[in-house]
């Protein structure tokens, strides 16, 4: 795990040093709100920002929209935490957080990125 983590830290490095680090896709479903009144939740997807130096290894932002549901949608942003090794010198982020509020309630979602470059 470590010797993952430090071949996850050098490459990370070499990306600054080019200028261009990388990007994750995300996608995923909200948890349910309005329980009693008009359950629904909302899916989104999009792809996050460029790596973000945090301590010995990185975080991503991301800010997007749900899809509509009768009439509204709602916002989400959040940063990732850093990276969690997956094998192959690749690795993807968790991320968690709470949606604005629209038509008088929000979702709460939780997600793990995809992992970045998945054909390189």
């Amino acid at each position: 795990m470590q010797e993952t983590q430090t071949n996850l830290q050098n490459d990370l490095e070499a990306d600054f040093v080019n200028g261009q680090t990388h990007v994750h896709e995300y996608l995923g479903s909200t948890r349910i709100a309005e329980e009693n009144e008009d359950p629904h939740n909302h899916r989104f997807a999009g792809v996050t920002s460029e790596a973000i130096p945090r301590g010995n290894s990185h975080v991503h932002r991301l800010l997007g929209n749900t899809d509509f549901y009768e009439d509204h949608l709602h916002e989400l942003g959040a940063t990732t935490g850093i990276a969690i090794p997956v094998g192959n010198r690749r690795h993807v982020h968790f991320a968690y957080g709470t949606t604005t509020i629209d038509e008088g309630h929000v979702h709460q979602f939780r997600f793990a990125t995809l992992i970045e470059d998945p054909i390189s």
